[in-house]
């Protein structure tokens, strides 16, 4: 698997940046050619397997792409500039439309569930919801009737001690959201991954 990553906030990601190497990009202009440059990968796939295969499976030639973005209205709906929006927005669309059957994946990350904000959000079909602030987000987040089927974002606790990774999930294959919660990684665990993986990488 590769992991590619935009990191706007230049926070999160930051931590772990020594492992996505060159697939790191944190300028809004950098995010924009790190995405058409995923497109790219897409399209050139594409072209080889039409007509050979019409599934990915993972190799070392073809790994799995995920393309992580955090904070994606920061790139999206509260990009200053109009150009750039459109080619970040164009291309989160393609790779979301188009990437799966080549191996193409996007986790994209955001406070902000309005529709205005994130206007490409359906072409995501699962969905994760940590902590919101009111009722009718979760079925923004999740989809309609979600939170009469149980999930109950809006009641996560504040306290990081009862609510902190705890969320809901809800799967394409299913309209069933459903309670995880997530294991905490501190800051120093990043830091021992990333130097396992840069050991591992010159052994």
């Amino acid at each position: 698997m590769e992991l590619w990553a935009l990191d706007p906030k230049l926070m999160e990601l930051s931590y772990g940046r020594a492992i996505f190497g060159d697939r790191y990009a944190a300028d809004p202009k950098e995010c924009a050619d790190l995405l058409d440059e995923a497109v790219s990968v897409m399209q050139e796939r594409a072209a080889r397997f039409a007509g050979v295969q019409c599934s990915h499976v993972p190799t070392v030639d073809d790994p799995f792409v995920l393309v992580i973005v955090d904070e994606v209205a920061f790139l999206t709906a509260y990009q200053s500039d109009k150009g750039l929006r459109q080619r970040i927005t164009a291309a989160l669309a393609t790779l979301t439309t188009q990437g799966r059957a080549v191996g193409i994946g996007v986790l994209a990350a955001l406070q902000d569930p309005r529709k205005e904000v994130m206007n490409i959000r359906n072409l995501f079909p699962d969905k994760i919801a940590l902590r919101l602030d009111e009722s009718e987000q979760v079925d923004m987040v999740l989809g309609d009737g979600a939170r009469d089927r149980g999930a109950l974002a809006d009641h996560i606790s504040p306290i990081p001690e009862q609510g902190a990774g705890v969320g809901y999930v809800r799967l394409e294959t299913s309209p069933d959201p459903i309670r995880v919660r997530a294991a905490y990684v501190s800051d120093e665990d990043i830091r021992h991954m990333v130097r396992d993986h840069l050991i591992e990488r010159a052994a």
